[in-house]
């Protein structure tokens, strides 16, 4: 049997609007809403990850994973959570699910928010004119060739 393996894959999650919200809270609801946490999810490491990034990002500063790493431990002390998901493991595997969504990029093994961007303007670029059109344009080739069967 074959594995169907998608060559690209998006969710996109509407909420409500951002209403006096803290970084933290609104980095997770980004996180929601790009599919890179799932809602009720306690494993919310991908969110300290992205913080510590934007947080480099703004001093045009790029981070190892280990890097990354010790600064998400202190980020999740800091906000009182717990230090749960945060084995180096994890931290990498994040990461590639943040540079899969072009969200960051790796260089010398150096991470850093793609091209030290706004996420607004990554999410503007490289989603939403570059890979949704993409997938959007691949399902129409399925209801094509669909329509050609029936």
């Amino acid at each position: 049997m074959i594995k169907e393996v998608p060559l690209a894959e998006l969710t996109l999650r509407k909420y409500e609007k951002p209403y006096k919200s803290n970084e933290r809270e609104l980095i997770r609801k980004i996180c929601l809403s790009l599919g890179l946490l799932q809602t009720g999810d306690g494993r919310d490491v991908v969110v300290d990850v992205l913080a510590v990034l934007i947080n480099a990002s703004k001093r045009k500063k790029e981070l190892t994973s280990d890097e990354i790493k010790a600064q998400v431990e202190k980020y999740r002390e800091e906000n009182s959570l717990e230090l749960n998901g945060i084995a180096e493991s994890n931290i990498r595997r994040q990461l590639k699910r943040l540079a899969d969504l072009m969200i960051i990029e790796k260089k010398n093994n150096l991470y850093r928010i793609t091209e030290f961007e706004p996420l607004g303007k990554i999410f503007e670029e490289r989603i939403e004119k570059f890979l949704l059109p993409q997938i959007l344009e691949r399902i129409k080739e399925y209801f094509g060739e669909l329509e050609k069967t029936e």
